[in-house]
């Protein structure tokens, strides 16, 4: 049984220079599952393995998802992590360290 999202990111979490995987992220439009509830976010586990021209994703923990339209990928910092899992967006989170970057002390 597969998940399926729109609006989904393949997020590429890194540590500085360090690579430490590959999540999904996206907006729930089915879940025979029943793990998650239509139109709410999913974090996923690491990825394992995308099959490109069926757009599965199949995860570490042995989840499979079904990601429809176009894509978009996205690097984030390990310390951004938490909120990725608590469902902001990966632009979220751009628009956020941005907004930090900006702000006078």
């Amino acid at each position: 049984m597969k998940t399926t999202v729109s609006n989904w990111y393949i997020v590429t979490v890194m540590n500085e220079d360090e690579l430490i995987g590959e999540v999904l992220w996206g907006i729930v439009v089915d879940d025979p599952t029943c793990r998650f509830i239509r139109e709410d976010y999913v974090c996923t586990s690491q990825i394992l393995r995308v099959h490109i021209d069926e757009q599965i994703i199949e995860t570490a923990t042995g989840s499979c998802y079904q990601a429809l339209g176009k894509g978009q990928k996205a690097i984030i910092d390990f310390d951004d992590f938490e909120l990725l899992r608590h469902g902001f967006s990966p632009q979220q989170i751009k628009v956020l360290n941005q907004s930090k970057a900006t702000v006078a002390h």
